[in-house]
């Protein structure tokens, strides 16, 4: 038997002390290279070097501490009940929760509390707030969670932290001080404690009073419409299942959904692969022909899946789903976000860019009429300059042939931390990928409304006839066309953080959309790239029809493409095992590794040789 090293100790003693601070003896503890995450009753910890230096294992303690006592102390579901909806207001109140378990874990336990404030350093060399020189620059989940730590443990803010939170203590202060008096009252209780959370959100006007979730409302979502929805089978499948689907979401964009449905957009999409007409489109894109040394035919398979109407969906451009202002302004806020992950995913971007870059090594054909000037026959065209063949002309590679299409989940459950690192990932692949000569185009799918909207309106008035199909409005979206360079497709994918975009997932049709957007592309190879966080989902849909009516099409659609067309197909899931959908795919459990996921498996798939590549 293999000899045990000290750093395998250690990490039997690290989860042997999670175990015991988190009351939980099921915990499994591991190191990791990337960003520290927990999932579940897994946790993920920076690995020390071999020789375990004293400040590594801090920070590796540190981490572990907090993971285990968030477990102990913090009740997930109770917090997604009572978090707001407005994402700066969520950040805050993620922020002073997490201030709350640390603070009731180092109570007490002062080595606990210096591997936390190991941990809270490092957390915060990266942020914003270290480098913020005007108080729009400070985030205020930050400040706010520091002015809690400080209230509730009386330590001070990491010194690096000083000079950006005075530019905003003075005015939290007058706004919200006794709320941070008071929290300290309620320590031991969270209910107790989210709500002097919520009315120190009210205070510092980053919500109103309307806008705070009622706990007693939830699984009751009552404005969806008339009272024929609330008999028969309709709606024995309505009310189960939202609360993985975001139901609290739900709520506050209906509103949001009943105005996007007057926009005049409505497309048919009969035959899923009739782009014409599509918002943005110039009359190019979609309508170029399969190149024909391909054995691919040019119209969709029919599978034993239908929908009841396609009137009211739609295929939109972003720039059409919201003004240029506030998409700058949703862009603005995702960079703000984002700002410690971009650097970690720019890295990956650029080691990606020279693996791609040295596969491509320029050729040359010489001594032709025309192309650009060869250097080493100036000295032959001064002597005599009406000699021909003094040029040079780049051979084509087959590796510049390609397009990458990246489909994005845009449903409720991707909403927060997955949504925002799906769009930073996909803006800086698309960038990276533009550097190194290969077109992109970035999709995403989700449906018009929760429950159904206008195509189970329709149904309903029919009579509700039996197994009537896809009962929900799709919208599909066209954050990023393959030709439209990325500097003007930028801001669009700031829409995904828009409050009220996302809602469910129909992922067969987005399939089959989007590989009809691909394979009429002029390109040689063609890559599509799917990333999801759980299997197709559509309450309204699945009420009437079979429980596995949308993931056997999802399945089916999955199988064609892999077996038939000359699209290569990869999928990442995150949080979720798309291995069972797709040949060649990846499950993250954490999102915070998306981005270098994405990363790996473009590398991976220009590794191989052209072509499908199963398994």
């Amino acid at each position: 038997m293999p000899t045990e090293t000290p750093l395998d100790r250690f990490k039997a003693v690290l989860g042997g002390a999670a175990r015991a601070v988190a009351h939980e003896p099921e915990i499994e503890l591991a190191f990791t290279a990337d960003s520290p995450s927990q999932s579940g009753k897994h946790i993920k910890v920076p690995m020390p070097a071999r020789t375990l230096p004293p400040e590594q294992v801090a920070e590796a303690r540190g981490f572990a501490d907090g993971f285990a006592l968030r477990l102990r102390y913090h009740d997930t579901a109770l917090h997604g009940r009572i978090a707001p909806h407005e994402a700066v207001a969520r950040a805050v109140f993620d922020a002073v929760e997490g201030a709350r378990v640390e603070a009731l874990g180092g109570r007490g336990y002062a080595g606990i509390a210096a591997n936390l404030d190991v941990a809270l350093e490092t957390r915060l060399r990266a942020d914003p707030i270290t480098r913020a020189r005007t108080r729009d620059e400070v985030p205020l989940s930050t400040a706010l969670g520091l002015m809690v730590r400080e209230r509730l443990t009386g330590a001070p803010p990491p010194e690096a932290t000083a000079p950006g939170l005075d530019l905003v203590r003075d005015w939290i202060e007058q706004k919200a001080g006794r709320d941070l008096d008071a929290l300290g009252l309620a320590i031991d209780d969270q209910r107790a404690f989210a709500s002097l959370a919520t009315k120190l959100l009210e205070d510092l006007e980053l919500i109103e009073g309307d806008m705070i979730p009622d706990e007693s409302e939830e699984g009751g979502s009552e404005d969806e419409g008339t009272e024929e929805q609330q008999d028969d089978q309709g709606d024995e499948g309505e009310d189960e299942g939202e609360q993985g689907q975001g139901e609290i979401e739900a709520r506050g964009s209906e509103q949001d959904s009943d105005s996007e449905e007057g926009e005049g957009t409505e497309q048919s999409d009969e035959s899923f692969d009739d782009m014409d007409g599509e918002p943005g489109d110039e009359g190019e894109e979609g309508m170029l022909p399969v190149r024909p040394n391909r054995p691919f035919a040019d119209f969709a398979p029919q599978f034993e899946y239908k929908a009841w109407t396609t009137a009211y969906d739609e295929v939109i451009a972003a720039t059409d789903l919201c003004d240029a202002d506030e998409l700058t302004r949703l862009r603005s806020y995702l960079d703000q976000q984002l700002v410690h992950l971009q650097g970690a995913v720019t890295k990956l971007a650029n080691r990606l860019q020279r693996r791609l870059m040295a596969q491509q090594n320029r050729s040359w054909d010489f001594d032709q009429e025309e192309g650009i000037l060869d250097a080493a026959r100036l000295a032959r065209i001064v002597v005599n300059p009406t000699l021909s063949l003094s040029y040079k002309v780049e051979r084509e590679t087959d590796f510049r042939d390609t397009v990458v299409t990246l489909l994005i989940d845009n449903s409720g459950s991707m909403r927060g931390r997955p949504i925002s690192i799906a769009a930073i990932s996909a803006d800086i692949l698309a960038r990276t990928l533009e550097r190194c000569g290969v077109k992109t185009e970035i999709l995403g799918f989700t449906t018009r409304a929760w429950k159904g909207g206008q195509s189970r309106e329709t149904w309903l008035a029919a009579g509700r006839p039996p197994q009537p199909g896809r009962l929900n409005d799709v919208r599909h979206i066209v954050y990023k066309k393959a030709d439209e360079p990325w500097r003007r497709a930028r801001t669009s994918l700031g829409l995904m953080m828009r409050e009220g975009l996302l809602k469910e997932n129909i992922d067969g049709e987005a399939l089959l959309w989007a590989h009809s957007r691909i394979i009429a592309r002029p390109e040689e190879r063609k890559i599509l790239m799917v990333i999801s966080d759980g299997a197709p989902v559509d309450d309204s849909t699945l009420s009437v029809n079979s429980g596995s009516y949308l993931e056997r099409h999802l399945r089916q659609v999955i199988g064609w493409i892999e077996a038939k067309s000359p699209v290569e197909l990869a999928a990442i899931g995150i949080g979720h095992d798309v291995t069972r959908y797709y040949a060649r795919a990846v499950t993250i459990m954490d999102a915070e590794q998306l981005g270098g996921t994405i990363i790996e498996q473009i590398a991976a798939l220009f590794d191989a040789p052209m072509g499908r590549g199963r398994g």
